[in-house]
């Protein structure tokens, strides 16, 4: 067993929502090999082509990753331990909101468009999406720049966005791609409506927080009215060109929004859960050139902070 490698209290917790095995050439054998491989590649950001030897052919692991991360796999990994925790009552859902900047290496640049015809690959579920299915299926919506695949050029490079929301204990409860460029508040709704914890048992997922934390970037009358629609308590600063208008306006400019400058210190949360997540050098610096294989390594990441934590 290598450093970094799932425990089998982990693996017991995974194998029951794995894809089973086709019956084709052993595709689907060793799970827990082809996971240990892909997260020795998420930790330390190495070549897929230099893997160990004892996680098998590196081209069978790539794969493994990026059918997984097309197909919903990761994301159904993470949400069955955010499941688990929801039911043993360790999630703290005073959560934040905020978006980090991951700059891309020169690898990740150069993703084709003339991608080759579909293959033939069936996973759990039925028939997976082939390569050209796959990028327009799988592609983050709004990544602007370089095909839409979560990438956009500045002075410095290729650059991206991850933007998350975590618990109040510093784990992730949903990840959005975009293109660096994109602001802030524009993916706000879209990292809330990802938020979908269910049930072990009957009932609904649970997709609501109890309260949000979030800073000046989400700061204006679309996000707040949002958090008002769904019942939402909400601690956000209000910027000062804001303040300085409502003031001008005098009673016509209503009252001010509410602060909790207590509840705003426990922002802090989300800051905490991005260093974490970049602790992963395949995060911290992407190299992934579809932008849904790069959610897929976040998701990868995510889902080893809450088996961890």
């Amino acid at each position: 067993m290598g450093r970094g490698d799932l425990s089998d209290a982990e693996w017991e917790r995974l194998q029951p929502f794995l894809p089973v095995s086709n019956g084709r050439c052993g595709r689907w054998r060793d799970h827990r090999q082809a996971i240990d491989g892909i997260l020795h590649r998420v930790r330390t950001g190495v070549q897929w082509r230099d893997l160990p030897d004892r996680c098998g052919p590196w081209k069978m692991i790539y794969e493994r990753h990026r059918l997984w991360s097309a197909d919903g796999t990761w994301e159904r990994l993470l949400r069955q331990a955010q499941a688990a925790a929801d039911a043993a009552g360790e999630i703290d859902w005073d959560i934040a909101v905020d978006p980090t900047i991951v700059r891309a290496h020169q690898h990740a640049a150069g993703a084709r468009t003339d991608l080759p015809p579909a293959s033939r690959q069936r996973g759990r579920h039925g028939r997976t999406p082939g390569r050209n299915a796959v990028a327009e299926l799988a592609r983050p919506p709004g990544g602007g720049g370089a095909g839409g695949e979560g990438l956009s050029r500045s002075r410095g490079g290729f650059t991206g966005k991850l933007d998350l929301s975590a618990d109040g204990r510093c784990r992730p409860l949903s990840l959005v791609v975009t293109g660096g460029q994109r602001a802030d508040c524009t993916q706000f709704e879209a990292v809330l409506e990802k938020i979908r914890v269910p049930r072990l048992g009957p009932g609904r997922p649970r997709r609501k927080p109890n309260s949000l934390a979030a800073d000046k970037a989400y700061s204006n009358g679309r996000c707040r009215e949002y958090l008002r629609r769904r019942g939402i308590r909400h601690t956000i600063p209000e910027k000062t060109d804001s303040q300085a208008a409502r003031l001008r306006k005098g009673r016509r400019g209503g009252r001010p929004p509410s602060f909790d400058e207590d509840r705003y210190k426990e922002r802090n949360t989300v800051e905490r859960t991005i260093n974490m997540l970049k602790q992963s050098r395949a995060l911290a610096t992407r190299c992934d050139k579809r932008g849904y294989v790069f959610l897929g390594t976040a998701t990868a990441a995510a889902l080893v902070i809450w088996l961890r934590t």
